[in-house]
């Protein structure tokens, strides 16, 4: 199904990097690691506004001197319009909304959601498949499950600690 946007599917980000407080300063050598054309999703939720404004406007910075497409959660009007789909149903919300593709997660067991059960490849697949959109899978994906994930549909895949590099005191 071709995206309802200018940004066409072929130009849609493969890789995109889902910022979060737990990052720290290991945020800005993720940014600057990706390559040109990735994807950010800032999701900064739980900054206090200042700070989060500031975030923003230092991410977007490097973005536009990178040439990253960047994208706020939950925000509209954007380059590209993210959906969440943990379900099929969510998805369809998703694409009822407008939403030009679907992050759909979790993909495998994560950090950012210990004991949530994980869709797996199949589930994932079968969701992203239902609702029509191009998919990203999120949730513990790393660059050798994304080669499997890819063979079952997905555009593209998005992590936190996936493309975050090792901090002190990090397993």
């Amino acid at each position: 199904m071709a995206l309802r946007h200018p940004i066409s599917e072929r130009a849609l980000p493969k890789l995109w990097l889902m910022t979060d407080e737990r990052m720290g300063e290991a945020l800005w050598a993720a940014l600057a690691a990706l390559p040109r054309g990735s994807g950010v999703v800032f999701r900064h939720f739980a900054t206090p506004e200042a700070a989060r404004i500031a975030t923003f406007n230092r991410i977007a910075t490097i973005a536009r001197r990178r040439g990253l497409v960047l994208v706020r959660a939950g925000a509209n009007r954007q380059p590209v319009h993210l959906g969440a789909a943990h379900s099929v149903r969510e998805g369809m919300a998703a694409r009822r909304a407008g939403a030009h593709a679907i992050l759909v997660s979790p993909v495998y067991p994560t950090r950012t959601h210990p004991g949530a059960r994980a869709l797996g490849p199949v589930r994932a697949a079968q969701i992203s498949r239902a609702v029509g959109l191009p998919a990203i899978a999120l949730g513990g994906v790393t660059v050798r499950r994304f080669r499997g994930l890819k063979q079952l549909g997905f555009v593209g895949w998005a992590a936190i600690d996936g493309l975050t590099p090792l901090r002190p005191g990090r397993v």
